[in-house]
């Protein structure tokens, strides 16, 4: 504001310090975050990543179902999964969905010797979600043993998925021990 009132030499410095506490900042936030890349890129350098399609689910041409990251714990991520058996059949009807949501999740699991109690973290999407959750809660329980070590857990309502005829997607972060 004081360059725009004033011209001369003191507007110059005072535009000069703004402008130089400017680049102080971007330079300390540039520097902050190639340190933060080489702490993370350091701390990665014992992990591994594989990613694949287990048998007994599709394989899609654009994405895999697993990434296992294998470092000082195992990350699993599953990609979200829908009603569709591994030949790529479609369920009938929201129970029949959600059921098979559960089973390709239980063989991405198995597929790295993971099982439901490794599950931390499902994210789900359920079209006409007011009507559907109720069925979901009680499919989502039966496959969880223990109701004292549940996952956390998101549900979302949307109004369609992916393809025409999907009315449940599901996707999975699990935990496990290091490979030895």
């Amino acid at each position: 504001m004081t360059s725009q009132m004033h011209s001369g030499p003191l507007s110059a410095a005072a535009d000069n310090l703004v402008a130089s506490r400017r680049d102080l900042v971007a330079a300390a936030v540039t520097i902050a975050a190639v340190a933060g890349a080489a702490d993370a890129a350091q701390g990665q350098a014992g992990a591994t990543v594989r990613r694949f399609d287990p048998p007994g689910m599709t394989s899609p041409p654009t994405y895999n179902h697993v990434v296992e990251v294998n470092g000082p714990h195992r990350v699993v991520y599953i990609a979200g999964q829908t009603g569709v058996d591994k030949d790529g059949k479609v369920a009938q009807g929201f129970q029949a969905q959600a059921v098979q949501v559960m089973e390709n999740i239980k063989i991405a699991l198995a597929a790295v010797g993971g099982s439901f109690d490794n599950i931390v973290k499902l994210n789900s999407y359920l079209v006409d979600i007011a009507a559907n959750q109720p069925i979901y809660r009680d499919v989502r329980a039966s496959y969880f043993s223990g109701k004292t070590a549940l996952p956390a857990s998101t549900s979302v309502g949307v109004p369609a998925l992916a393809q025409a005829g999907y009315l449940i997607e599901v996707e999975a972060v699990a935990v496990l021990p290091p490979k030895g």
